[in-house]
């Protein structure tokens, strides 16, 4: 019998590192009693952490996943990490997640990632409560951070709850519970960390005006979205607090909202309460719409193959098609076990018995030894297996899965994250997840040919696992070249590599991983007039290369390189068109997006640049395909050449929080290395700095902030944009 959906919730926990998301988690374990001791970050013993560099580190660095009763509510939660590095591992987890908890701390506020987190909730839409956690910390501000909320995430935040008090034991007025704005209560937590008791008692005296007041700001709040609580209000009559309930879920679930919770979650306070309101307010797979995807076997029933299919996947990532070819039909699934299967890969894990791959299960029903599609990549997958996933490891194993649910499979080989399955009747393309690009690389050695070959295995693995990894051979000097998100990313990658593997190598220094485009428009035609062995090949390509940005709400997924064809190019020359037929202009095409994988003239991937096809030339009888590409390649390495190289580094945006003797020394720095200081800030006593800097120059920065500031500033950076780099970095690349 199919599982009841409505009581089911896929949420995720994001924030900024250090905010307390693990924690929040294994809060959440306890109170539900699916676990029975409770877990600390700082002793490596918490469920979620369950990787040794993360028990080592105090860090989460990979997703993981658990599920939990609350109640007549299944959970399925996915903890994610909270440092920049590693951010793919929340874009994968909000690509198939129906709600979110966002914590935030008390003192902090929102910082670089929490920001970052937001937009990809947003992206994803999201529906989202937000946390306010270490209530009980010095410094803590509830009043700032929901201010903030609004201010610098452009959230509209309405606070269900107000603390009472705020702060460590030792101050005037502590932290001691949370006053609940629509029960109208004082809740209490005698338990503390060991305890999952709430005590319910009447608003004290103290706190009853100021309760009255935020309650009265929150139901004024809650009127645009309801006519039947506005004509109550407006009557004076009282208002059922099933009422309130039912239009908060409303307007969270429609994304018009984000409540908004506090608490202390060390020490086991509002943590039940932020569990009874992912139930109520956060949505069940049935009230989610119905996924959409593209037809792959095209209008005229053939099947999508190839490149076509890579072509097809970009479409749906980008919003546009720019090159020849029919637009694809969209159909949608519904969250229904009677619906055909479909479902998204989004996690690889190397398994002993295979590798286990995290799906997303969104319409019909899987059962194990059962075939599915892959229709990105036209081939058919065996899925042995079906398992309950606990935080990174196989739990319980399945005799089915069905839409809503999220489950690991054993038994696929070829598929890899973002990937589509779906029934080999009826399939259906969705869209991929899109991972941003590296922007730093290392360069690795292995000690002798035994252990190469074996760290090339090791680092295929890898890839598979962490889309955000890149690695590539080096040929001539030996050398392997790994790249990824940071300094910790790769250091991550290297304790792995000789940790868990017993891999021996040398890394060379880090280095930044620079992109190309280019100075200015230029149209250009590359000519082919070669006789190979006694065989003629003819033709001609004229091509526009411009520089390029993309812009609007899909401008993060459109690709580095767009390809488009002049809407002439395959009109005859005599209705004054381009002269090239459909068959033409798909072979130029094809081997334009091939020349544009290799890079610019510096050797470097290329960004932000634009290719069109506008006509060539057709021989009457010497017109082949090896012509046609010769031609498109020449004219692609002569437009490069043409409009003149733009060398682009990667920026990072940077946030200081630092005690102000410290401003000046930090800012002083910050300048030294080609930085631009956005702003300052004041927040609970400290400053705040705001800043953007080359990825380049950030190299060591944390040891050398800490030293500045006497180990008392703390620092976050996140990926910001591609700039142009100055010309004493680009003449060290030309002289090469």
């Amino acid at each position: 019998m199919p599982a009841d959906l409505t009581k089911l919730r896929n949420i995720g926990v994001i924030a900024h590192i250090d905010a307390g998301k693990t924690t929040v988690t294994e809060r959440m374990l306890y109170v539900s009693s699916a676990k029975h001791r409770v877990g600390e970050v700082d002793k490596g013993t918490t469920t979620t952490d369950d990787d040794a560099e993360e028990a080592e580190r105090g860090i989460t660095i990979y997703s993981a996943c658990v599920q939990f009763p609350w109640k007549d509510v299944k959970v399925n939660l996915i903890d994610t990490p909270g440092h920049v590095d590693f951010t793919a591992e929340v874009e994968r987890s909000l690509r198939v997640l129906d709600g979110a908890v966002v914590v935030f701390s008390a003192r902090e506020g929102v910082e670089a990632q929490s920001e970052t987190v937001w937009r990809q909730a947003n992206r994803y839409h999201v529906p989202r409560i937000a946390f306010i956690n270490k209530m009980d910390r010095e410094g803590a501000s509830w009043e700032n951070v929901l201010g903030e909320l609004e201010s610098r995430l452009g959230a509209k935040p309405v606070a269900l709850q107000i603390p009472a008090g705020e702060g460590p034991p030792h101050v005037a007025n502590p932290f001691r519970g949370v006053i609940d704005l629509v029960k109208q209560k004082l809740l209490t937590f005698p338990g503390g960390k060991e305890g999952r008791d709430i005590v319910e008692a009447p608003i004290p005296d103290d706190l009853a005006d100021e309760a009255a007041l935020y309650r009265e700001q929150m139901l004024d709040q809650l009127y645009g979205y309801s006519d039947e609580l506005m004509e109550l209000a407006l009557g004076g009559e009282a208002i059922p607090e099933a009422l309130i309930r039912k239009v908060i879920r409303s307007a969270t679930v429609h994304l018009q909202i984000q409540p908004v919770l506090c608490g202390s979650a060390l020490h086991g306070m509002g943590v039940e309460p932020l569990l009874d309101a992912v139930a109520a307010y956060l949505p069940h797979p049935l009230e989610m719409p119905p996924v959409e995807g593209i037809d792959p076997t095209g209008r005229d029933g053939a099947k999508t193959k190839g490149k076509r299919a890579a072509r097809l996947k970009s479409e749906v990532g980008s919003g546009k098609a720019e090159d020849a070819g029919e637009p694809e039909a969209k159909i949608a699934r519904k969250p229904d076990v009677t619906e055909p299967f479909c479902g998204l890969v989004f996690k690889i894990l190397p398994y002993k018995t295979g590798d286990l791959y995290w799906v997303r299960v969104y319409s019909g029903e899987l059962k194990p030894n059962s075939r599915v599609l892959n229709p990105g990549r036209d081939l058919k997958e065996n899925v042995a297996q079906i398992w309950r996933i606990h935080a990174s490891k196989k739990d319980e194993q399945l005799d089915h899965a069905q839409a809503g649910e999220i489950i690991a499979l054993l038994g696929l080989r070829d598929s890899i994250t973002g990937d589509t399955l779906c029934d080999t009747r009826a399939p259906i393309l969705l869209e991929s997840i899109e991972f941003p690009d590296t922007v730093i690389s290392m360069a690795i050695e292995a000690e002798n040919s035994e252990e190469k070959k074996k760290l090339l295995g090791v680092l295929d693995m890898l890839r598979k696992q962490d889309p955000t990894f890149r690695a590539s051979d080096n040929a001539e000097t030996g050398e392997t070249i790994i790249s990824g998100m940071g300094e910790l990313h790769l250091e991550v990658i290297q304790h792995r590599l000789a940790r868990d593997f017993g891999l021996k190598f040398r890394a060379r220094q880090p280095r930044v991983s620079y992109r190309e485009s280019v100075a200015k428009k230029v149209e250009v035609t590359g000519e082919c007039n070669r006789n190979i062995n006694g065989v003629q090949h003819t033709a001609a390509v004229r091509l526009r290369v411009e520089p390029f940005t993309p812009t609007g709400p899909l401008a993060h997924v459109a690709p580095p390189v767009v390809v488009s064809v002049d809407p002439k190019a395959a009109k005859p020359s005599l209705e004054g068109g381009g002269g090239l037929t459909d068959e033409w202009v798909n072979l130029v095409v094809e081997e334009l997006q091939a020349a544009a994988e290799g890079g610019g003239t510096l050797g470097f991937p290329l960004l932000r640049l634009k290719v069109t096809v506008l006509g060539g030339e057709v021989h009457e009888t010497d017109a082949t395909d090896i012509g046609f590409r010769t031609a498109a390649s020449l004219a692609f390495d002569k437009g490069l050449r043409e409009a003149g190289v733009v060398l682009l580094e990667p920026i990072m945006a940077l946030q200081i929080t630092t005690p102000e003797e410290h401003m000046g020394d930090l800012v002083g720095d910050l300048q030294q290395r080609r930085a631009m200081i956005e702003q300052t800030a004041q927040r609970g006593g400290a400053t705040v700095i705001y800043a953007q800097a080359p990825l380049a120059n950030l190299f060591g920065y944390s040891s050398a902030m800490r030293s500045l500031s006497q180990g008392r500033a703390g620092c976050s950076m996140t990926p910001s944009d591609y700039a142009p780099a100055p010309d004493d970095v680009v003449q060290k690349f030309l002289g090469e």
